[in-house]
């Protein structure tokens, strides 16, 4: 049977966004305090044990989250384009981090992206 690993840490940005095209309040220019989790998953482990540094995966998520962190959305690239919804937002998030921290051992696995308390929206990419 083949190990996997899963690692996840957690960060957070705020922002603010309009939904365009939206039927209700939500097309309003309106803000969230967003968590990100970032999961993260290897097969194999380097020659002192460890799949990655949590470190290094928060400094990651981080660069990228402050990208957008203070920022009204719509006036960014990509939500110039697309609607900033959360399920945009998580691609987005996915994309850049992956760019940067995929490597021959390790992979992001998944994203996940908290608007509120009580609601999220993961993703993640079919191998």
């Amino acid at each position: 049977m083949t190990a996997k690993y899963t690692l996840k840490i957690l960060t957070d940005f705020a922002s603010a966004h309009t939904l365009r095209d939206y039927p209700g309040a939500c097309s309003r220019m309106h803000g969230h305090n967003w968590k990100v989790e970032l999961e993260v998953e290897a097969f194999k482990l380097n020659d002192i044990g460890i799949a990655i540094d949590f470190k290094q995966m928060k400094k990651i998520a981080n660069e990228v989250c402050d990208r957008l962190d203070h920022h009204y959305l719509n006036e960014i690239e990509p939500f110039t384009e697309i609607n900033p919804t959360a399920e945009n937002i998580a691609a987005y998030l996915y994309g850049e981090i992956s760019t940067q921290l995929n490597n021959e051992i390790v992979k992001v696995s998944a994203v996940t992206l908290w608007e509120t308390d009580r609601a999220c929206v993961r993703y993640s990419e079919e191998n």
